[in-house]
């Protein structure tokens, strides 16, 4: 009931803590044997009590992790008494040897045998009016059922059985099953020592081939030492470890806090994860080996740190994530007003810098801070354009520019884009010329143009949702006029 009681309140974590099996051990018992027994013929006897000095050896091996053997022998001390007279005595053994097999479920160890069982029973004759003690032996084939449980404070519960299926040269049937409780006392490197505190239930039957029926039951009590080898009595280790990751500003170190992460493990990539308003993500668990985590913030480059996560420890990552550069691209076009045909090699002046356009017309510039920005573009035979032009931060701003011809008596052109000064987005726009009676409506890039006879012209700007603006302009004949104007939003 102890051990039922051991057994069954354990909780499952502490019986995770359980050693590892030993694949060698010697078990010398020594204690006391309550006999109950009858023989019903020749002479018909009947015994009860107590005999000391019940002593067993038991041995057990395995190898190649599951396979193994095992043999046990046991000297169990014999005494028939009248009140206070010795009647006869002896003693009797029992041996029995085997293959076995072991499997483990979780923390628990299974072992099932099966082999040869020798056992004395007695028997008794009756010569000159007295009766003796005439061991009879059992041959017979034995199957067998170890179980060890680990428990709290490492201590480990045994249960066993054994049951004989064929005996040879006589009728016999009985079983024998019995528990231990294992207390470990010593540990010298590979070799382990255990207290053992025994029970066991013996019940056999014998009818020889005389007839004699005689049957008992053995309750056996007694204190064991074992000697193991293998089976350290060590916790198990850990088969996973934790990471401590904290995402900070490259540049000041203060925390991301919603930092999106992504975790590569043992060559597998795992679901996001999202870092706290602290910027942490903690108690990760994760296989050993190497780590591989990316990171994204809205505002910052991507960034990637590697970590090595051992078995039972907790690693720590700190990953710097750098702002993205607070930058615009401005891509410029030039094509001629009479055909709109790129035009290569023409000169664009942007601040200080100058550039020339490639075949395709056009010239990209990077790394332009947020703001306006004028632009000035050049070429022979045609009349010099300028503009203005908002840089947006990480957006690239088109800007097309069509030259005209510089001959006298000619039209003059006016073009340009309509944007909204949120991130220079284009927009579909009314563009009113009162004095040309010109209503104009801007294509889906924002952009318009108009042809105007030399004069000074009002032009409004509207779109839905924006401000108005108005412009003045003075154009000559022949000229082209470039406007890029950039409404504000109408406040809420």
């Amino acid at each position: 009931m102890l051990l039922l009681a051991l057994t069954l309140g354990a909780p499952i974590s502490a019986w995770a803590q359980g050693e590892a099996a030993e694949w060698a051990s010697v078990r010398l018992r020594y204690g006391l044997a309550f006999r109950e027994g009858a023989q019903e013929a020749g002479p018909a006897v009947s015994y009860s009590g107590m005999t000391p000095n019940d002593v067993a050896l038991g041995l057990s091996a395995f190898g190649g992790g599951w396979w193994g053997g095992w043999a046990r022998v046991q000297r169990e001390g014999f005494r028939l008494s009248l009140g206070s007279e010795s009647v006869t005595g002896g003693a009797l053994v029992r041996a029995s040897v085997g293959p076995a097999a072991r499997v483990f479920l979780g923390p628990v160890r299974a072992e099932l045998s099966a082999g040869y069982g020798f056992a004395q029973l007695p028997v008794f004759s009756s010569s000159a009016g007295q009766v003796q003690l005439v061991p009879t032996a059992r041959h017979a084939a034995l199957v067998g059922a170890r179980v060890v449980v680990p428990l709290p404070w490492r201590l480990r519960a045994e249960v066993r059985g054994e049951l004989p299926v064929l005996a040879i040269g006589a009728s016999s049937t009985g079983f024998a099953a019995g528990g231990a409780l294992l207390v470990p006392v010593l540990r010298r490197g590979g070799w382990g020592g255990a207290l053992v505190l025994d029970y066991q239930y013996v019940r056999d039957a014998l009818t020889t081939a005389d007839g004699v029926v005689s049957s008992q039951t053995i309750s056996r009590a007694g204190v064991a030492f074992e000697l193991s080898l293998g089976g350290a009595e060590t916790e198990r280790r850990p088969e996973t470890g934790e990471l401590l990751l904290t995402v900070v500003d490259a540049d000041t170190g203060l925390p991301l806090p919603e930092a999106r992460v992504v975790l590569t493990a043992g060559g597998v990539e795992q679901a996001p994860r999202v870092a706290g308003v602290d910027g942490r993500l903690s108690d990760v668990v994760l296989p050993p080996g190497e780590v591989l985590a990316r990171v994204s913030a809205g505002g910052y480059q991507p960034a990637e740190e590697r970590v090595t996560v051992a078995a039972g420890e907790r690693a720590e990552l700190v990953v710097r994530a750098r702002p993205e550069p607070r930058v615009g691209t401005l891509r410029v076009t030039v094509v001629d007003a009479r055909g709109g045909k790129p035009l290569p090699g023409v000169a664009v002046f942007v601040g200080s810098r100058e550039l020339r356009t490639d075949a395709t017309g056009q010239v990209r510039l990077e790394g332009l801070p947020p703001g306006p920005l004028e632009v000035k573009v050049s070429a022979e035979g045609f009349r010099t354009a300028q503009e203005a032009v908002v840089i947006a931060v990480g957006t690239e701003t088109e800007l097309p520019v069509t030259l005209v011809s510089g001959r006298q008596g000619a039209l003059a052109t006016l073009s340009g884009q309509v944007r909204s000064v949120r991130k220079g987005k284009p927009l579909k726009a009314l563009v009113v010329i009162p004095e040309a009676k010109i209503r104009r409506r801007t294509d889906a890039r924002g952009s318009f143009q108009v042809q105007l006879k030399q004069g000074r012209y009002r032009l409004v700007f509207s779109a839905p949702g924006h401000l108005s603006q108005t412009k003045v302009v003075t154009v000559r004949d022949g000229e082209q006029a470039i406007f890029n104007v950039d409404l504000f939003p109408k406040s809420r």
